[in-house]
């Protein structure tokens, strides 16, 4: 996949961002995400949202095609406490945690009140109908279509485009992606320009959560940054990898290199989304 490298000028509305290691994670709230968003489907625009914590911000490390991802998207929000933690660390205090789950039916609850309708792509085989029924009764009016799973390996350009085609034809304005990071990442900066919807949402394991496949951390512990352990508790074979690695290796790295306020460049951005200067203000 490629992202081109340019489509469209930097806007002057978006949210200010905090330079985290190179990815400029936005100086959001809950509900300053959802007026972002509902802001771009009043004026027809078409943007991604990655919702991003420790994980994200260190694959970018090792992934320069990530980190631009990253970096141009419409809205990067702060997904875990630690995100939250360094746009404090940066000044924002205002910031608080945008997680996904929460971001989903934030912005779903809003979608009722406007009428807009939701494409949900990705998820394992067992969930569409769990998440169906857990939608329509938490959302009585809900409209939405699938969720469609992506079936593993590469996707033809024919397969490809025939998703894109059953995307367009359902008319959604939102499309939810739970590839998993950096997948979703990838191909929401893939398809952003191909698609009719005005905002496409990278939330992984949200679908999961919210059909209550998967149990979420207490909130006490969401709020205090150890929903980390608690994954790990029920997933250990699986997360082992990723926390034991990247978790140390961020907190040395925000160590020598601390988040401060992004520098936007006056130069172009893909998608409508910013793009910050990674490390400028180091």
């Amino acid at each position: 996949m490629t992202t081109p490298d340019h489509d469209g000028p930097v806007p002057a509305d978006g949210p200010p961002r905090v330079d985290v290691l190179g990815v400029g994670v936005s100086c959001l709230t809950l509900d300053s995400a959802v007026e972002e968003v509902s802001a771009w489907v009043d004026r027809g625009e078409h943007r991604y949202v990655c919702v991003t914590g420790v994980h994200g911000v260190m694959e970018s490390q090792r992934d320069p095609q990530l980190l631009r991802i990253h970096n141009r998207s419409g809205l990067t929000t702060p997904d875990g406490m630690p995100m939250v933690w360094s746009a404090r660390w940066a000044g924002r205090r205002e910031v608080s945690r945008v997680y996904g789950p929460d971001l989903m039916l934030a912005v779903l609850a809003r979608a009722i009140e406007r009428g807009w309708s939701s494409f949900f792509y990705g998820g394992g085989p067992a969930i569409a109908e769990r998440l169906a029924d857990r939608l329509t009764t938490r959302f009585r009016g809900c409209r939405s279509q699938g969720p469609r799973r992506r079936r593993s390996g590469r996707l033809t350009p024919q397969e490809d485009a025939e998703i894109v085609q059953v995307i367009n034809d359902s008319g959604a304005q939102l499309v939810w992606v739970g590839l998993s990071t950096p997948k979703q990442e990838r191909w929401m900066a893939e398809h952003v320009a191909r698609l009719r919807a005005n905002a496409l949402f990278g939330v992984g394991a949200a679908f999961d959560l919210v059909a209550g496949t998967v149990l979420q951390a207490p909130r006490w512990m969401q709020r205090s940054g150890l929903e980390w352990t608690y994954r790990l508790g029920r997933e250990p074979r699986r997360l082992w990898r990723r926390y034991l690695r990247n978790n140390p290796a961020f907190v040395l790295k925000v160590l020598a290199h601390p988040p401060r306020l992004a520098q936007t460049p006056l130069g172009p951005s893909v998608a409508g989304g910013s793009e910050i200067t990674p490390g400028a203000s180091r």
